[in-house]
């Protein structure tokens, strides 16, 4: 199966470095050396490997590499200055590809900047656009078993479960320590457990505090370092203050749908975030337009599940719903008001049709239909 970002990718690194980033086990690995093909000569190395660090630091690839693929790359001391010393001094002559499985864009600290000298792409899980031909059933087993290759494509629920527990397991013990120095592994395990059972609702982070009985700005800090890891997202309230939108409460939705604790209709709501992130990612990655997933709320609590906004304009908004035929009122509120573009999806749908100019969608329908 081949990804959606494979081609574009492929044009973007006779251009400039490329920045290749998303979930842990997402498949960046494999889209790299998926990618490597299209090249006579290249060459993988990954920071983590012993002998693979020697090769980088004392830059001995054959001097024939046209591809230099560089995984985990953002570990290494200084690893922009590296990165800009190479484009600098190569670019005619060598590709650049860097993986990574946190945010190579927020290490502003690591040196000098490399603004102007990459392109970005985020890798996220499959999702029904995704598949050239996708069944109806792909979406059930999307929703239960998330997007990640491994368990999507596993054998039986089970064999997904297990991989589930090994994959958490590894990215409390391994990633986010690797990451951050974090002193208290039982209670940033507690964080990430909570944020499981609360996903879709607006979090107080002084409400999991107390919980897990550490202060506000700690749980804050663990939050953050999920998501530079791409464990979670944030969704904020839309506002035209983009400061004031800031200090209200984000929604958390998880990377890995399987990751999600609740009911159905939890799930494939996390399910529904999921893709749209996907699709705006794509948007700004490949045309450089703005994009960001919001939600609406009011303080007379209207508020719908997710608004789409692109170069701060909000263009559509959007509600799921598991087997709801009637409009939410919330949504006729915000099209009524504020003319956005309004849409119900739904997963059990039988006949699609506009109600108080609400489009009323099945979610299989809509959700294949997406940029990727």
């Amino acid at each position: 199966m081949e990804r959606k970002q494979k081609d574009i990718i492929i044009k973007d690194l006779n251009k400039k470095i490329v920045f290749l980033s998303g979930p842990r086990q997402v498949g960046k690995t494999w889209l790299a050396k998926n990618i490597a093909r299209n090249f006579e000569n290249s060459v993988y190395l990954n920071w983590d490997e012993i002998e693979d660090k020697k090769v980088i630091l004392n830059k001995s690839w054959l001097p024939k590499t046209e591809l230099l693929i560089l995984d985990e790359i953002h570990k290494m001391p200084d690893w922009k200055n590296y990165l800009k010393g190479l484009y600098d001094t190569k670019k005619d002559i060598l590709k650049i590809l860097v993986t990574g499985s946190a945010r190579l864009d927020i290490f502003r600290q690591a040196g000098d900047s490399l603004s102007g000298r990459y392109f970005r792409h985020r890798l996220g899980p499959f999702t029904l656009a995704e598949f050239e031909t996708p069944k109806h059933e792909y979406l059930d087993k999307l929703i239960t078993r998330g997007g990640f290759p491994e368990p999507f494509l596993a054998a039986s629920d089970a064999d997904a479960n297990r991989w589930r527990l090994q994959y958490i397991d590894g990215l409390i013990r391994t990633d986010i320590l690797d990451f951050e120095k974090v002193h208290d592994l039982k209670a940033i395990q507690l964080v990430l457990e909570l944020l499981r059972r609360r996903v879709g609702s607006p979090i107080s982070y002084k409400s999991i505090a107390e919980d897990v009985q550490i202060s506000p700005n700690t749980v804050k800090k663990y939050v953050q370092i999920f998501e530079e890891l791409y464990i979670v997202f944030r969704v904020n309230p839309y506002s035209k203050n983009i400061a004031r939108s800031l200090l209200k409460e984000p929604k958390i939705y998880f990377y890995d749908t399987g990751m999600v604790l609740g009911d159905e209709g939890i799930k494939f709501e996390n399910f529904v975030a999921v893709s749209l992130l996907k699709h705006l990612d794509l948007i700004e990655d490949r045309e450089g337009q703005k994009s960001v997933l919001n939600y609406l709320r009011t303080k007379e609590d209207h508020e719908v599940d997710f608004c789409l906004t692109i170069n701060d304009v909000p263009q559509l908004i959007i509600e799921a719903k598991l087997s709801d035929k009637e409009v939410v009122p919330s949504v006729q509120y915000f099209n009524k008001k504020y003319g956005i573009k309004a849409i119900q999806l739904i997963k059990d749908l039988r006949t699609e049709r506009i109600v108080n100019n609400v489009e009323l969608l099945s979610a299989f329908s809509f959700l294949k239909g997406l940029k990727g």
